[in-house]
């Protein structure tokens, strides 16, 4: 689910897809008083998407990364931006009924700790979520809607996914055991990596699906700027 997006991290959608689904270094929100003042950065089919939301999901990339926020380029801050957009387009055709599985949030939060080793307490843990503009509950929120998202997507395209024998043995023989000869490697025996092989494959026909999808969504859709209010943005 990085499909563009949704990084769907290349759109890893559950064991399949990287979206990543998956997305102009834009000011930042201007501070009157003390206070953040939000503002809109882009509208999709009517639906707002505000700077807060825009900087979270480069926060929430950040941490999942292990890097600064500070440290991400114009280009890496337009593709969160677009990754938001793509976000709202499968919503708009997939929308959630129930929360993600409260076990795969926790899961996949405690692997993410993981890549902080400097948390060894829940004060660090804290204190590092605060340096990245988190918390445990907004950081949860972020991890649960992108589970949620991508198992829906891949409900839609499962059924569209055939994987034969004979598309296994071709990449075996054609890619699988060329690579190993060059890597000295032994050859291992198909049978024993058959069903890694076709795992692969339908995750690559998952993210050409799932592009080909988001490129008609993008297609149908209106998607604004407050600087270019006079028609469709297609990034």
């Amino acid at each position: 689910m990085k499909f563009r997006m949704v990084k769907l991290e290349r759109v890893k959608l559950g064991k399949h897809c990287a979206v990543a689904l998956a997305l102009s270094m834009a000011l930042a929100p201007s501070s009157v008083a003390g206070q953040i003042v939000d503002r809109v950065v882009t509208s999709v089919n009517g639906h707002v998407v505000l700077q807060s939301d825009w900087e979270q999901e480069v926060a929430i990339e950040a941490f999942s990364n292990a890097r600064d926020p500070d440290s991400f380029t114009s280009a890496e801050r337009n593709t969160a931006l677009d990754r938001l957009i793509d976000q709202q387009l499968l919503r708009e055709q997939v929308r959630p009924s129930e929360s993600a599985p409260a076990g795969q949030v926790a899961a996949r939060v405690a692997d993410l700790r993981k890549l902080h080793p400097e948390c060894t307490t829940d004060e660090r843990w804290r204190a590092t979520l605060q340096r990245y503009g988190l918390t445990q509950k907004s950081l949860e929120k972020s991890v649960g809607d992108q589970i949620q998202l991508m198992k829906l997507v891949e409900d839609h395209l499962q059924p569209s996914i055939q994987i034969d024998q004979q598309a296994v043995e071709t990449y075996y023989h054609d890619q699988l055991l060329p690579d190993m000869k060059r890597a000295g490697s032994p050859a291992t025996p198909l049978t024993e990596v058959f069903g890694q092989i076709k795992d692969l494959l339908a995750e690559r026909k998952m993210n050409e699906l799932l592009s080909v999808w988001l490129a008609n969504l993008r297609s149908g859709s209106r998607i604004l700027t407050p600087e270019s209010s006079a028609g469709e943005r297609n990034p």
